[in-house]
C-alpha cells in the first residue's frame, strides 16, 4: 500500500500491467472490417512553431493499428505529415476517437488552434489529451485521458488551486508519483496516465495501473508525442466499448504505456535511441503481443 504525499491517505495497492494484459488490447480485423470499422482518430496536434510532434504522434498511431487518421492541425505541421505518411486524411469528418494537444503551446494558442481543439473537444468522443491542451480538461464532454509528466501535472493541479502558495510541485509529484496520479484523477475527474520511469495510470473509477517498461533512453524528446499516437489508436479501435465501460479507458492507457515502453526496448538494444524509432519498433510489439495472446 502507498500513501498521498501531502494528504497522508492510503491508495489501493497498484496492479502491474505487463505483456499478458496488454496482449488483450490489441483490435485484429477480420475479412468483413473496413477502414472505418477499424477505427478513426482525429488529430489535433503539433503547431507551426512545433509540427515534427505532429508527425511523431500520427507516425506512432498508424504503426500500432487503426483504419484512419484525420489530422486537422496546424498547415505547416499538416504538410510535414503529409510528406511522412501521405495516406493520412486531412479533411474534417468522423472520427471515433481524438488526440489532441501534443506539440502545443496553450500559453500562446493561436484562434485556429483554439476553435479546432474546440470542435473536438465538443464532439463527444473518448479523448486523449497531452500537453498544450491540458487546460482544456473541463471542456470535453466525451470521456478523457490524460498523459502528463510531472511538471504537466503539478501546472494543471496548481491552476485549480485558486493561487495556493502551498499548491503541488513537480518535485513533490516526483516524490510520490502514484499517489499523485490517484488524487488528479480524483480532482480532474478523469483517467490519469502520468508518465515517468515507471508510468502510473489511475481513474475516479479506482483503476490503479503500474507499467515499468522501456530503457532510460526513452527520456528524449518527442517520445511522450510517440506515447500519445499508440494510446489514441488504441482507444480508437476500441471507441465504443470506451463509451460504455469506464474501466476500459485506464486498460488502454496502461496498454499504450507497455507497448511504447517495449517498442523503446526493441529500438535501443542496450543504445541510445530517437523517438521516432520508438515509433518504428511499434508493428515488432504488436506482433509479438498478437503472438501471445494466440
Amino acid at each position: 500500500m502507498g500513501e498521498d504525499a501531502r494528504s497522508g491517505e492510503t491508495v489501493d495497492k497498484w496492479q502491474n500491467w505487463g505483456p499478458v494484459e496488454a496482449a488483450r488490447w490489441i483490435a485484429v480485423p477480420d475479412a468483413s472490417s473496413d477502414k472505418y470499422k477499424r477505427g478513426v482518430l482525429g488529430v489535433v496536434t503539433g503547431s507551426d512553431l512545433y509540427p515534427g510532434a505532429a508527425v511523431l504522434g500520427v507516425e506512432a498511431a498508424a504503426r500500432t493499428g487503426l483504419g484512419m487518421i484525420r489530422y486537422v492541425g496546424a498547415q505547416r505541421a499538416a504538410d510535414f505529415v503529409l510528406h511522412r505518411r501521405p495516406e493520412v486524411v486531412t479533411a474534417p469528418g468522423r472520427v471515433q476517437a481524438w488526440l489532441i494537444g501534443s506539440g502545443m503551446d496553450a500559453g500562446s494558442r493561436p484562434q485556429d488552434d483554439a476553435v479546432r481543439l474546440g470542435a473536438a473537444l465538443r464532439d463527444g468522443t473518448p479523448i486523449v489529451i497531452d500537453a498544450g491542451a491540458l487546460d482544456l480538461i473541463g471542456d470535453a464532454s466525451g470521456p478523457v485521458v490524460v498523459t502528463p509528466h510531472y511538471r504537466e501535472l503539478a501546472g494543471v493541479l496548481a491552476s485549480r488551486a485558486d493561487d495556493d502558495p502551498d499548491a503541488v510541485t513537480a518535485d513533490d509529484i516526483a516524490a510520490d508519483p502514484g499517489g499523485w496520479a490517484v488524487r488528479a484523477s480524483s480532482i480532474l475527474g478523469v483517467t490519469v496516465l502520468l508518465k515517468g520511469h515507471t508510468t502510473y495510470v489511475a481513474s475516479p473509477e479506482g483503476a490503479r495501473f503500474a507499467v515499468t517498461a522501456g530503457p532510460a533512453w526513452l527520456a528524449t524528446a518527442g517520445s511522450g508525442d510517440v506515447l500519445g499516437g499508440v494510446l489514441g489508436a488504441l482507444v480508437a479501435t476500441h471507441a465504443d466499448a470506451a463509451g460504455r465501460d469506464a474501466s476500459v479507458l485506464p486498460a488502454l492507457a496502461a496498454t499504450a504505456a507497455y507497448v511504447h515502453g517495449r517498442a523503446g526496448e526493441r529500438a535501443s538494444y542496450g543504445g541510445p535511441i530517437a523517438a521516432l524509432d520508438i515509433a518504428e519498433a511499434l508493428p515488432e510489439v504488436v506482433r509479438e503481443l498478437l503472438n501471445r495472446h494466440d
